[in-house]
């Protein structure tokens, strides 16, 4: 992170939001902190076939769709995932034969190939990361990502990762980068991309011997899939602006913790980016908590109303059942 990318002044307005279901209630936020723009986009849809237009279905038979585009070299590559990522996953004809792996597959690598064909896109050389959870009225998560945002699960207070992050110095990422002409210096792609899957990035995508998986940079998503049981809890969706301060298993313990003590999930995500904010833009501490941050929490109600979710996982703390959470969290500066 370069000093020209951060402001003298941090924003710390948010942009807040939740819904639910019969299925799911969710909440997000996203806060611009020390960055001088805003280069985040998420998604929340609860229905995905009545959003796209094909058909209202009763929650039990609904496919929900939850989202984080993290943008770098600026915003328009990942405010244009934002909009069209999961609209290209619904007109897919494996996602109407529920063959739901493939048109994730396909939602990215299609959503990359009309990038660059559109020409508002000739000269822009900004990417985006994107993490999207599909569920299914199977209750099954198919997480698709590409890049180092992340999803995790909290199972009875204990993490299960949805995704794992894509570094260029990864075993895999690095042979890929190499074997197409690039390299990895610093930890970087060619010396300077942080991360090694992402949507636009087009600079990494110049050979066109080779197919869209095997690029120096790749939008191919890596997708896990989870079948719902009983002791899921919650999904936390979140772009690195909160995983470089927290890890995965610090998120999982203060998201319980403040479930347990009622908080409305909104108010949980404006927590934890304020939690990860630095008090000051010194790249000293090489520019954790300075970045933008976006969070999405989604509740797993397991037919219960939102406030009976809310009775049980705080039973659960309360009881001790499953990963013991935390009472307190400690300033991180």
């Amino acid at each position: 992170m370069s000093h020209s990318s951060l402001t003298a002044a941090t924003a710390t307005d948010k942009t807040t939001e939740e819904g639910g279901d019969e299925r799911f209630a969710y909440g997000s936020s996203e806060m611009q902190g020390w960055r001088i723009t805003m280069e985040d986009a998420h998604a929340t849809i609860l229905n995905l076939d009545e959003e796209e237009g094909t058909g209202e279905r009763p929650p039990a038979e609904r496919t929900s769709f939850f989202a984080v585009y993290d943008g770098h070299g600026g915003a328009s590559v990942a405010r244009y995932a934002g909009r069209t990522v999961h609209k290209r996953l619904a007109e897919q004809a494996e996602y109407q034969q529920h063959e739901y792996r493939d048109a994730l597959k396909r939602a990215f690598l299609l959503t990359d190939e009309a990038l660059r064909a559109d020409s508002t896109f000739k000269n822009d050389p900004s990417g985006c990361t994107a993490i999207a959870c599909l569920v299914t009225p199977e209750n099954r998560i198919w997480a698709a990502n590409a890049g180092d945002s992340r999803a995790i699960l909290g199972q009875a207070g204990r993490v299960k990762p949805l995704s794992y992050d894509h570094k260029p110095h990864g075993a895999v990422e690095s042979a890929r980068i190499r074997a197409a002409g690039g390299w990895v210096e610093y930890g970087r792609v060619n010396g300077n991309l942080a991360l090694s899957r992402a949507l636009g990035d087009f600079e990494y995508k110049k050979n066109l011997s080779l197919e869209p998986e095997a690029q120096i940079v790749t939008s191919d998503p890596e997708i896990l899939d989870h079948q719902i049981t009983e002791e899921d809890e919650f999904m936390v969706i979140a772009c690195d602006g909160i995983w470089d301060c927290m890890s995965s298993q610090n998120v999982c313990d203060y998201v319980r913790r403040h479930v347990a003590s009622r908080l409305p999930l909104g108010k949980i995500c404006e927590s934890i980016v304020d939690y990860c904010l630095a008090p000051d833009a010194d790249l000293e501490k090489s520019g954790v908590g300075c970045d933008n941050m976006t969070i999405v929490i989604v509740a797993i109600l397991h037919g219960r109303t939102l406030e009976e979710w809310y009775d049980w996982v705080a039973e659960r703390v309360e009881t001790g059942h499953g990963y013991e959470t935390p009472s307190e969290f400690k300033p991180l500066y």
